[in-house]
């Protein structure tokens, strides 16, 4: 096996003049299939097609774009496997000291905005070729959507881009429908019926057959239209139930298909068995890149998640639909993974964004898809959804079972609210007993009620009744293996009441978190829709949202209420809340009435 042409000399070698396609990424080219990148190119390989890969090129020179020449088919551009701007900068907007998608995790080495950074050079550099977007940074960037990093609403992505097709969703079906169009000579301009993808169009011509979001104009200019224009993409993400939409502009329109369909198992396992190498090319062998570690020999059995957090945007690129590879094309994994001259026995991870979801949430999705004005968990579990753990752990066992194996780890996320309802499951039982590596990650997220119900997730009490039976199995098994929770501050509905109501739940449970995560808001999730319209755009009502940082330092601050560093604004934030009453000795306060010397406040 070799790596895909990423030099001038590597295409040379193998007598390719001009390949078919030049796959610009922002992130190093590592060939895994954890990087979409890969992903796409191994699948053009695989279907005859001459693809190179063009890594991280300098964007301030326009030759560093001509580095493999121009293709003869078309440029496909990614940002990476995320955002550029969340690549680049934290929540707090301060540029990132560390970029884990680059040579040595070296910092700057992706442009802001890479999509449209690189399809403007490409476009300078090789005119007429054609240039096709994909990746989560297109996904999410395909409609008008409010940016975080510039607090307003952008255009289409497709737009600023100066590209002339956009692909959404992972992109498997809609490239080879596409390279086959140009490979028969179709103009890009005339690809105008794939689904899962964004197109430019005339306004006239946007009015025939499409379900009309509100205009541009109008979603830049009035937060209820922009709410409104959110709900109708949100309920045509699914690709059994969705209809084309379409997005007026002052000089015409942006189109959106219908999602493409779902991969079957035996497509999932076929884009699974490709060629890859399973780590990063060999010019970045002295630096190495950092994000392989993470995946290397780890194992992606499942994607689509049906959970429906409001600040995930899962259900916008991958959808709600989850699909699933077999054991036995998971096991060919195992196998190749095992023969890794560094594999030391241990499989790192078996899993997908949630990875207790091994199969659709229930039977009808097969022929109607996923409910558009329903979620299957919140605010209650769906009648109709059919929670089970059987296949995955029948999964796992032969996993852990196979000669060479040591361990197999669980570490992508668990949803306990419905490994909680599949009553009499052994799940959690083998889950402790096997696969944890000594702490298993959830995430509740926060205690407060009215901020529950905007993250979508469930009440707390769900995760407590979770936590006690997972503390009984491991005092059964003689396990010191700890749960750890992941808490989010500031989302839309919390404020200072809400995050002492968290510190009190901290205190009285003893937990202590080692790291508290601020919201985010990245386009494409109904809670970045909150915080810029600062309403629920599923009652209209008003949300509070907490955008000032000095407040949401404070939030933030009150879930590590203990650290020395974070007195101060624990304790401006008790007294602007007028809880004074939780500033004082008593084993109920959160803090000292001054700041103590040492390590930490003790109670």
């Amino acid at each position: 096996m070799e790596f895909l042409p990423a030099t001038r000399r590597e295409l040379e070698k193998r007598g390719v003049a001009a390949p078919d396609f030049v796959l610009v990424t922002g992130d190093a080219y590592v060939d895994h299939p954890s990087f979409g990148a890969a992903v796409i190119g191994r699948l053009l390989q695989s279907k005859g097609y001459e693809v190179a890969v063009l890594a991280q090129p300098d964007w301030k020179s326009k030759d560093s774009f001509l580095a493999l020449g121009c293709p003869k088919l078309a440029f496909l551009v990614t940002g990476g496997n995320i955002d550029s701007l969340v690549s680049n900068y934290t929540v707090a907007k301060r540029r990132r000291e560390k970029d884990v998608y680059s040579p040595g995790g070296e910092p700057g080495l992706r442009p802001d905005r890479a999509l449209i950074v690189y399809g403007n050079k490409l476009r300078e550099a090789c005119k007429q070729v054609p240039i096709v977007l994909g990746g989560l940074e297109a996904s999410l960037r395909r409609l008008a959507h409010y940016d975080y990093w510039d607090d307003k609403v952008r255009r289409s992505i497709l737009l600023d881009s100066a590209a002339d097709l956009l692909v959404y969703g992972m992109g498997e079906r809609q490239i080879l429908e596409i390279a086959e169009a140009l490979a028969r000579g179709v103009p890009i301009a005339e690809i105008t019926y794939v689904r899962g993808t964004v197109f430019k169009a005339s306004s006239s011509w946007a009015e025939e057959g499409c379900t009309a979001l509100p205009s541009f104009k109008e979603v830049k200019g009035s937060k209820d239209a922009y709410a409104k224009s959110f709900l109708v993409q949100q309920a045509n993400t699914d690709a059994r139930s969705a209809s084309k939409l379409s997005e007026l502009y002052p000089d015409g329109a942006v189109v959106q298909n219908p999602p493409a369909m779902p991969l079957d198992t035996r497509e999932f396992d076929e884009v699974s068995s490709l060629r890859y190498m399973r780590v990063a090319h060999p010019m970045y062998e002295k630096a190495g890149v950092p994000a392989v570690e993470e995946v290397k020999f780890s194992i992606i059995s499942s994607r689509g998640c049906f959970g429906g957090c409001s600040f995930c945007a899962l259900s916008f690129h991958q959808g709600r639909s989850v699909q699933s590879r077999s054991h036995a094309s998971i096991l060919d994994e195992v196998e190749m993974i095992k023969k890794m001259p560094d594999f030391k026995g241990y499989i790192h991870d078996v899993g997908g964004p949630t990875a207790n979801f091994r199969h659709p949430s229930c039977s009808k999705q097969a022929s109607n898809g996923v409910c558009p004005g329903k979620q299957c968990l919140f605010p209650k579990p769906c009648g109709n959804l059919k929670p089970s753990h059987d296949d995955y752990r029948s999964l796992l066992k032969k996993i852990r079972e196979r000669p060479g194996i040591k361990k197999v780890f669980v570490r992508s996320g668990i949803r306990y609210d419905y490994l909680m309802l599949d009553v009499g499951s052994k799940f959690l039982e083998d889950l402790v007993k096997h696969h944890v590596s000594g702490q298993l990650k959830v995430a509740p997220e926060h205690v407060s009620p009215r901020v529950l119900e905007k993250m979508g997730k469930p009440p707390i009490e769900v995760f407590e009744r979770f936590a006690c039976k997972y503390k009984d199995l491991n005092g059964k098994y003689g396990l010191k293996q700890y749960l750890v929770p992941y808490l989010m501050s500031s989302h839309p509905g919390s404020d200072l009441d809400a995050a002492i109501e968290l510190a009190e739940y901290l205190r009285d449970h003893g937990i202590r978190p080692e790291q508290a995560q601020d919201f985010y808001p990245t386009p494409g999730t109904l809670s970045t829709c909150m915080y810029y319209t600062e309403m629920d755009p599923r009652t209209g009502r008003r949300v509070n949202v907490p955008k000032n940082p000095h407040e949401k330092a404070m939030q933030r601050a009150l879930i590590q209420y203990r650290l020395p560093q974070n007195y101060e604004l624990v304790k401006e934030a008790l007294c602007k809340a007028g809880r004074r009453d939780l500033i004082g000795f008593d084993k109920q306060c959160l803090i000292p009435p001054r700041k103590l010397s040492g390590k930490g406040v003790k109670h």
